[in-house]
């Protein structure tokens, strides 16, 4: 059974997720009695999942001036709250935990033992405290406002209600709701009066309509250059690693270029193609694969075509049917279908239908603009006694660490109570 009303407590966080698990434990060993809820059964659910499993603690950015770049418009509010808490903290705290960092590819961190379960982990450590009582189980229903006050005077749960001197929202956003994160805390911050911002899906795979595409899945191609765009005028392009999904295309490269996608489809028809070989004009791709066929003179082209494509796509070529018959000798392979077969690689045709949803996002935006928080202290301006943190805010920002890193920051400064 839950805590009897009766009880009070310095502060209830609400949410038992990275930023909560943060906020709780920081305001224990500030001396504050804590009580976190939380409404699953178990605590860091989504946390477990996040970098496939491996937990993408951080950024290794260490200049803050060049890590908030990444974070838009929202930077300028964010330096006070980095000052305290940055990515040298982060990486302090986990060591000091006994969970050291090692930092990998476009300077994501990750736990030394590769094993999100070990963040969740070091977390709920964190939190184990005299002073931390933890109720899971008991989502939230509503926050309890006085009439005419500018303070939160209680939080009604589905095990009755609890009374603080202070509260800390860390309820996250809508990405992922398998994992508890239904964008419960928009919900009440705009009955007290927030402005929270609709959440899209922000870091998100793209679908596309492209049979040949889905009959890749599972292929991911290193350095390609993919173009955006939208009815036929050219949009934008980027360079770098693509999977190919079932559904359409993922990775690091897609997903943090969702945001400007969906930007376009509000416009009109999108379109995109994608460079095999960004490094190699189409006259040098000519001669490339005029040597192959030289080599394979006498082979069926559908036997070799793997030799003229990145790793995966040989056969998604042979059936692009820009041979007419593919198990024609190459030597017999026409002037003009090895031109088209070189204009194919430097641009393969797709067509976006649009993004996957909230349940395949890594991060939605939306929430409450960072206009309405003293961010150096995590405070509502609205609300003296209550305090808004991790995704719960409306802030854009790229895959890699950026997320995780805005839950530490953001959780630590508000378990100050400031």
């Amino acid at each position: 059974m839950g805590e009897r009303p009766a009880v009070k407590y310095d502060v209830i966080v609400i949410g038992g997720g990275p930023s909560g698990l943060m906020a709780a434990g920081t305001a224990a060993r500030n001396g504050h009695k804590v009580l976190l809820l939380e409404k699953n059964a178990d605590l860091g659910r989504k946390l477990k999942i996040t970098g496939g499993g491996r937990c993408n603690i951080t950024n290794a950015t260490f200049d803050t001036r060049t890590l908030l770049a990444k974070f838009g418009p929202a930077a300028e509010f964010l330096h006070s709250p980095f000052s305290q808490f940055g990515v040298q903290s982060t990486f302090d705290f986990f060591a000091a935990h006994g969970l050291p960092l090692v930092v990998e590819a476009r300077e994501r961190a990750f736990p030394r033992t590769q094993k999100a379960a070990d963040v969740v982990k070091v977390m709920t450590n964190y939190i184990r405290h005299p002073k931390v009582n933890v109720i899971k189980n008991n989502p939230v229903k509503k926050l309890l406002a006085g009439k005419g006050s500018h303070r939160i005077k209680a939080v009604e749960t589905a095990r009755g209600v609890y009374l603080a001197d202070n509260y800390i929202i860390a309820t996250g956003g809508s990405s992922r709701p398998e994992t508890g994160s239904t964008g419960d805390g928009f919900g009440w911050l705009k009955t007290l009066g927030h402005a929270v911002r609709r959440p899209s899906p922000n870091i998100v795979p793209l679908r596309v309509k492209d049979r040949w595409v889905k009959a890749l899945a599972g292929t991911s191609l290193s350095f390609m250059k993919i173009t955006f765009f939208v009815n036929e005028r050219k949009a934008f392009a980027l360079t770098g690693k693509i999977l190919f999904t079932h559904f359409g295309l993922s990775g690091p490269l897609i997903l943090n270029s969702a945001y400007r996608v969906a930007d376009l489809l509000h416009e009109g028809a999108v379109t995109a193609r994608i460079d095999c070989y960004p490094d190699t004009d189409l006259g040098s791709l000519e001669k490339r694969i005029l040597k192959i066929f030289d080599q394979h003179k006498n082979k069926a082209f559908k036997n070799i075509a793997a030799e003229l494509t990145p790793a995966g796509l040989g056969q998604t070529l042979v059936e692009a049917g820009l041979v007419a018959d593919p198990a024609v000798k190459v030597h017999s392979v026409s002037r003009d279908e090895r031109k088209r077969i070189a204009h194919w690689l430097k641009a393969l045709p797709l067509e976006v239908t649009g993004l996957m949803g909230m349940d395949r996002a890594v991060v939605s935006d939306g929430g409450v603009p960072l206009a309405e928080v003293e961010t150096k202290t995590m405070k509502s301006k609205l609300y003296d006694n209550l305090y808004l943190t991790g995704d719960i805010l409306h802030i854009n920002r790229p895959s890699g660490g950026y997320s995780l890193q805005l839950c530490w920051t953001t959780g630590f400064v508000a378990g100050q109570l400031g």
